[in-house]
């Protein structure tokens, strides 16, 4: 396979693009095109497809990798840190089991809001198999084995990056992980975050949350028999070429650490 030349870019894009999310998913698409991948529209909002990609590995069936970006959408360095993991290790994406879901609310990206195009937040929606975007999004990974999960966020109050942990193993992955990526950002210092006790960026969660009012996308992966969930957050007060580095690196040091 021939390297394809648009894979030379090394940075992100002018700040003015980081919300465009049509130049995104159509960068997705000719990346899935380059590298034997196959892109499902799992709906169209206001013309606007909220797409899945699946590597030619996957759609045989092997355990995939599931990778995510974009349910918030000010949380744009997840979305294009995604991206510039894949274009970057384009051969990887070819050659592996991976499914992708870029951008699940490319209307609030464009929007650079949080919520979607009806001012809800996906993030608590998961479990609705009759919600306009989870719902597809289930009948797309029903039956689908998979290795382990990353779902990728930012958070407004982060003072460095952490991500959450669900893990059937008892031993933890996340602070290896998070580790390989303080030559980026530094680890979030604090002890309790988002109401959960953390411990160098890392919030291992034993007991699943009862208090929301619906079900995020990590916790319904985990119940629906996905071993390892990582969320992991950058801080979005922090300037956007650094979080999106610190997106790619984490993608990278979790195939590492997990040997995908």
């Amino acid at each position: 396979m021939t390297k394809p030349g648009h894979r030379r870019r090394v940075k992100l894009l002018p700040n003015h693009r980081a919300h465009d999310a049509q130049h995104l998913i159509r960068r997705w698409r000719v990346l899935a095109r380059e590298t034997g991948c196959r892109t499902r529209v799992l709906c169209g909002l206001d013309d606007v497809a909220v797409i899945a990609i699946e590597s030619a590995a996957a759609q045989k069936g092997a355990p995939a990798v599931y990778l995510s970006s974009g349910v918030h959408g000010d949380e744009a360095a997840a979305a294009w840190g995604l991206l510039l993991w894949g274009e970057k290790h384009w051969r990887k994406l070819a050659q592996g089991s991976f499914l992708i879901a870029p951008c699940l609310n490319p209307i609030g990206l464009m929007l650079n809001t949080r919520a979607d195009h009806r001012g809800i937040d996906i993030n608590r929606r998961f479990h609705d198999a009759e919600d306009v975007i989870c719902g597809p999004w289930q009948r797309w990974i029903t039956g689908k084995a998979m290795r382990f999960g990353l779902c990728l966020h930012e958070d407004y109050d982060a003072q460095g990056i952490y991500l959450y942990e669900l893990n059937h193993a008892r031993e933890t992955a996340g602070h290896e992980i998070i580790g390989r990526c303080a030559s980026v950002i530094a680890p979030d210092p604090r002890t309790a975050i988002d109401g959960q006790r953390a411990r160098g960026g890392v919030i291992r969660r034993r007991t699943l949350p009862t208090h929301l009012p619906g079900m995020p996308e990590a916790i319904e992966l985990h119940q629906r028999d996905c071993p390892l969930t990582l969320t992991f957050e950058t801080p979005s007060e922090f300037d956007l070429d650094t979080r999106v580095r610190a997106q790619v690196k984490f993608i990278e040091s979790a195939m590492e650490v997990l040997g995908a």
